[in-house]
Order: C-alpha cells, then structure tokens, then sequence
C-alpha cells in the first residue's frame, strides 16, 4: 500500500485533472481546444491493458530508482570505510617513523578527493625531503610537491585545521627556493593559516608552536633583511620575543613536553630576553628529552 500510495503521483488522472474533477459535457474536440492534448481520457482509462502496462513501467522504474540509490548509498559507506582504514595505517606508519613506508602508502591514493588523505600525503612528502639521504634535487621536488597536496586538501575542506597548518608549513618550506621577497610576501600567507589552524583547534600544540616560531623568527630578523622588508613592503611582518615566548609557553601548557623543539625554543628565547636562570632550566630539560626521532637527536647539540 505504501509503495502504491507513493507510486499514485507519477500517474495523470486524465489530462492533467486532480481527484474528483468534473468536465462538462460535450464533445473531445471541445476539450481539446482549451487543453494541450497529452492523454485522450478513452486511450488510457478505456483500454485496461494500457493501463496495466503503464501502471508495471511505472513500479519497475520505481524501483529501479530505489535500488540505485540503495547501492549509491552502499558505495558511500563502503568508500568511507576504506578511507578510514587508509588513515589508521597511515597514522600507524607515521607513529612508528616509517617514512618511506608511509609516503609510499599515500601516494597510491594522491588523487584522492579526501582531505585527511591529501594533507597526510602533504606531511609525508616533506618528511621524505627532510631525510638526510634526500639529495638537493630531490628535496626540492618533494618540497613542491608537498605543496600541491596541502593546498588540494585545503580546497577540499577548508575547515580542517590540520589542511592549513600544512599548507603554511609548505609555503614556508618553499619559500627557501623562492627568493627573499616573496618569502617575505609569504610570511603573511603563512601566519594567516597558522592562526586559522588554532582557532579551528585550539588544542593542537604543534599548531601554536610554529606560531610561536613565526614571532620568534620575525624578532630575531636581521637589520639587513628588515630593510630590504621595509623597502618591499609598506608594513613588513614584524613580531617581538614576548609573542614568541607566549605561543611556546601556550604550546606546552596544551600539551606538556610534547616536542623537543619547543623546549629548547622556550630556553633559547629567554636567552634573548636575557633571563638566563629560565633559559637554563628549559635548556636542560630540552637536553634530557628522550630521542625519539632524528630531530630529537639534533635537538641535543644545538
């Protein structure tokens, strides 16, 4: 009964009349003249067999309409799950430093439309063009090619804070290669993503770091690159060592010991606010962090 009572709207009561309407007497021809001729009331209503087989197409197309999208809907869940899976071993791969292993995982999938796929991709790209058996060339390659991926990933969600922090993080590698002025041009570009990826998350740590990174490298700029700054750009980017200090210190208070480098950043700026009793405290707590990663181990001779 359901499917009939829903089927009843696709079916024309005789030229296009609702339920109970009356036509006044006299011939069709009459009728005709003040109506588009579509459905003669005799072709269909006098001829049982017509209507038997107009009523099955209908059913049948009916159905076949439920059944697609019984399937399409399938085929979304099934595509979920699959990116899903994508992800954890990703996450996996990434968790236990295989690098290789992970950029080689992605990029089976780099013409994904997915922005947890892309910016994941974007990541690992750029750790492959960190290693040190990368040579020069192919850093470069692999830097711009990051790129590509977090800026795809950030067209395809624009409200994933972790697709803007990448895309800033990969302008700045890029901007190595660019010259001084458009890397001075980009530094806009880049606190503009980080401060987005914060306010989308103000939980993630790493986040706030690289904005503290953003301030502390503005502050130390040398009195050559300011000139050259302010030559360009009417309002160059400018930040002090105070911001700088507040980001690292907000950083740690998200999540403590989180990262060797924000330790050691946090003693290495209250070495330039001349506080040196702080300075030396997180100096050494930033030398005794566990080296988990390559970066880590470098951490400990700077």
């Amino acid at each position: 009964m359901a499917l009939a009572s829903r089927m009843w709207r696709f079916f024309p009561l005789g030229r296009g009349a609702a339920p109970g309407t009356r036509f006044s007497t006299g011939t069709w021809g009459s009728l005709e003249q003040c109506c588009p001729r579509r459905f003669r009331g005799p072709e269909v209503i006098g001829n049982p067999g017509t209507l038997k087989r107009g009523l099955l197409f209908s059913a049948l197309s009916y159905l076949g309409f439920e059944t697609y999208q019984v399937i399409s809907q399938a085929a979304v869940v099934h595509a979920t799950a699959k990116v899903e899976e994508i992800l954890e071993q990703a996450d996996y791969l990434y968790e236990s430093g295989e690098t290789e292993k992970l950029y080689q995982l992605l990029t089976q999938y780099k013409e994904s439309e997915d922005a947890e796929v892309l910016w994941r991709l974007a990541r690992a790209s750029r750790d492959i063009a960190q290693l040190s058996g990368t040579s020069e060339e192919e850093k470069k390659l692999f830097v711009y090619e990051a790129l590509e991926y977090a800026k795809r990933a950030l067209e395809k969600n624009e409200s994933s804070f972790a697709a803007h922090k990448w895309y800033a993080i990969c302008i700045s590698d890029v901007g190595d290669y660019e010259g001084i002025k458009v890397k001075i041009a980009n530094a806009y570009i880049i606190k503009e993503h980080f401060e987005k990826a914060i306010e989308l998350n103000p939980k993630d740590a790493t986040s706030i770091h690289l904005m503290g990174i953003w301030c502390y490298t503005f502050a130390e700029m040398p009195w050559y690159q300011r000139r050259i700054a302010k030559m360009l750009f009417a309002t160059p980017p400018s930040s002090t060592y105070e911001e700088a200090l507040g980001y690292f210190h907000r950083a740690e208070q998200v999540d403590p010991n989180f990262y060797s480098k924000n330790l050691l950043l946090l003693g290495k700026t209250y070495l330039k606010l001349k506080n040196k009793k702080l300075a030396a405290f997180w100096l050494m707590k930033a030398r005794d962090y566990p080296a988990h990663t390559e970066e880590d181990k470098q951490v400990k001779h700077l």
